[in-house]
């Protein structure tokens, strides 16, 4: 890929730059024909390890590898010339070490050619958070709920309700303060991400949030019918392509069953035939 060609893509710090401005679009890609249709359109695709439920039919992100992110993070990266791509931190790459963390991330984004990673956690992650950045890697944090932790979480359930307030304002703070330049919001009730959002000074990427956060993220297949084991609340559904799928393929078995595919135009003839105006 040209230099021109990277320069095209927002970086990290232009992101960061849209706080409070136009609101940034944001989608997951695991494949490079997605990221193509992608590309241009989103202001970052983020390679999520939702990819593990998503196309490995994982029942959580917990079994997600850095060889699957990093399978996946090249495979979108081709697809990507006017889009930045960020790419998650799988569970157990980060969590044990800051430099465990600097060396996973550092894997990623050179194996990948990443903009930047993304780990989930709040105030406990603020000092790998600092680590990674003060050495190059730019972070997008992830708070509310974070799914590599659901089973300590109890389940996929909308955090911060109640008491859990104030601390989840205090893990935002604590990303921002650190130096991530965005921060996810995940499955939290809409006026507390307003209170985030206005309450820090980076971009809030809501998912299950608010529409007043500075920017959005959904998973493609979620919102396109792809992903069909279950419909969160907050996902809508901008298209059906899983049942038209699903019904293009019993057409399929259906017209193999009574022999009429293929079909005279989708099979070769014995003789190749001659070019257009020569011969008969």
């Amino acid at each position: 890929m040209s230099a021109t060609a990277r320069k095209s893509a927002p970086m990290p710090q232009d992101i960061l730059a849209r706080k409070g401005g136009q609101p940034l679009v944001s989608l997951t890609a695991y494949t490079t024909p997605m990221a193509e249709l992608m590309d241009g359109v989103c202001d970052f695709v983020l390679v999520g390890d939702s990819v593990g439920m998503v196309l490995h039919g994982l029942s959580s992100t917990l079994g997600v590898t850095m060889e699957m992110m990093i399978l996946h993070g090249k495979a979108v990266r081709r697809g990507l010339t006017r889009t930045m791509m960020v790419i998650d931190m799988p569970f157990g790459s980060y969590e044990q070490s800051r430099e465990q963390a600097f060396e996973n991330a550092a894997r990623l984004m050179s194996e990948t050619d990443a903009g930047a990673v993304k780990l989930e956690g709040g105030r406990e992650m603020a000092d790998t958070i600092a680590f990674l950045v003060a050495r190059g890697i730019p972070v997008m944090a992830h708070i509310g709920l974070t799914p590599q932790s659901i089973n300590t979480l109890g389940g996929y359930k909308v955090q911060g309700r109640g008491d859990a307030a104030a601390r989840l304002i205090e893990d935002a703070h604590a990303v921002a303060d650190a130096g991530a330049f965005a921060v996810v919001l995940e499955k939290v009730p809409a006026s507390l991400a307003d209170r985030v959002t206005q309450a820090v000074e980076i971009p809030t990427i809501g998912i299950g949030a608010s529409a007043q956060c500075d920017g959005q993220i959904l998973v493609v297949d979620d919102m396109l019918g792809l992903f069909t084991a279950f419909k969160a609340k907050f996902v809508k559904r901008y298209a059906d392509l899983g049942d038209q799928a699903k019904a293009a393929i019993q057409a399929y078995a259906d017209e193999v069953h009574a022999r009429n595919f293929p079909a005279e135009e989708h099979v070769f003839a014995d003789e190749a035939p001659s070019p257009k105006g020569k011969g008969k």
